[in-house]
């Protein structure tokens, strides 16, 4: 097994707990490894630090499994993880639908697993995980017994660690889209063109939130993707929703969801560009009592935060010019690169910039099937925030 040590200088966010070691923070290396394998780390001491996958051709040269130098990297090892990651979501969530395995924070980097009813959804992001997919698969079918599992590695991360884009079946032969449950509402998931894994349980949490503050209310919204606020409020006791995304194959989707649940009268759904229509909203002098922003992450690199920035602050901007005084702004943002402090600062410039007065009543984050490690910031990505604007 290869040996990496560590440069005297920038370890603390490692030796804290971190578990990714970039490739300029590595001094020197001993002994010969190919892409995936299993290597030690030490410090410039050569003192111990952990065991994990090296990834010769990305900047993050090594996920770290273990910092317990007894503990082996086997399959025996990744089966304890995994029933220990369903015990975890068994305790606090409904696993009729919930992610199951969240990477880093269930000490699996790179690996995704989300579960609609019952049919899993499965990501390999590593190349070191995709040594041990086979083995992990049939891992989920012993412990989980789903009835098919699919795979959703049709994104551009892959190709840094060296891996081709793909999707198709890893367990049996279903069709791709299914039905679920969350919080007692129907969901059609599309496992094959949906966005990610097909469907964003981290909001799972927050689409109940709402619920105070939809009720007898016109609703707006925005970046709406299948519908999952939209269903939720009209579920909650809006007066009407309008549902506002620039896929027409999501508003597809978000259509028979409201179909499903029956509450096509009530739920309405428009193809259009988001930054478009609240400006030409704001032109008109549409108003609305609750407008709900859910936008893509706006950046994916720490180079584009400012741009980033400009996007988010716009669009908040926009929506506080056409709530009603006393309706409530409900924005989130799931861009790790944007902090919690720093999500709210643009808040606050955008309601400087409309002179408008607001009362922040509730910030929230992911779901709990979603943990967060403290010593990574890169799992606390997603920020969710409802205010009352006036």
């Amino acid at each position: 097994m290869a040996k990496l040590f560590l440069k005297k200088v920038n370890i603390d966010r490692i030796l804290n707990g971190h578990p990714w070691v970039f490739d300029n923070e590595i001094s020197s290396v001993e002994g010969a490894y190919t892409a995936g394998d299993i290597v030690e780390v030490y410090d410039f001491k050569k003192k111990f630090i952990g065991r994990g996958f090296i990834s010769p051709k990305s900047k993050i040269r090594v996920r770290l499994l273990t910092r317990n130098k007894d503990e082996q990297i086997d399959n025996y090892f990744f089966e304890r993880r995994i029933n220990e990651a369903w015990e975890y979501r068994k305790k606090i969530v409904n696993t009729s639908s919930c992610r199951v395995i969240f990477g880093e924070a269930d000490g699996l980097p790179g690996l995704i697993v989300d579960k609609f009813g019952d049919y899993l959804v499965l990501q390999s992001l590593t190349i070191g995980i995709e040594k041990f997919k086979a083995a992990i698969v049939d891992m989920l079918v012993n412990i989980l017994k789903p009835r098919g599992i699919y795979e959703r590695d049709d994104v551009p991360i892959r190709e840094l660690e060296d891996m081709p884009q793909q999707v198709g079946y890893l367990y049996g032969n279903f069709d791709t889209l299914q039905q679920f449950e969350e919080n007692g509402l129907r969901f059609w998931v599309d496992m094959k063109n949906g966005q990610k894994t097909g469907y964003f349980l981290d909001q799972k949490e927050n689409r109940m939130a709402i619920k105070p503050f939809v009720k007898d209310s016109n609703v707006l919204d925005c970046f709406c993707d299948t519908g999952s606020f939209s269903i939720h409020a009209a579920s909650f006791g809006a007066k009407s929703v309008r549902g506002v995304d620039i896929s027409p194959q999501v508003l597809e989707i978000a259509r028979k969801n409201a179909e499903l649940n029956n509450l096509s009268e009530s739920c309405s759904f428009e193809e259009a560009n988001v930054f478009d229509l609240l400006k030409n909203y704001d032109e008109e002098g549409v108003k609305y009592d609750v407008i709900i922003l859910d936008p893509p992450a706006f950046t994916k690199s720490s180079k584009t935060v400012k741009s980033a920035y400009r996007g988010y602050k716009e669009i908040n901007l926009r929506a506080m010019k056409l709530i009603n005084p006393g309706g409530f702004l409900i924005t989130s943002s799931c861009s790790q690169h944007i902090n919690p402090n720093e999500f709210l600062s643009i808040i606050v410039d955008a309601a400087k910039d409309t002179r408008k007065k607001l009362r922040m009543v509730e910030f929230r984050g992911q779901a709990k099937d979603h943990p967060v490690l403290p010593a990574s910031r890169e799992t606390n990505y997603l920020k969710f925030a409802i205010f009352e604007v006036r």
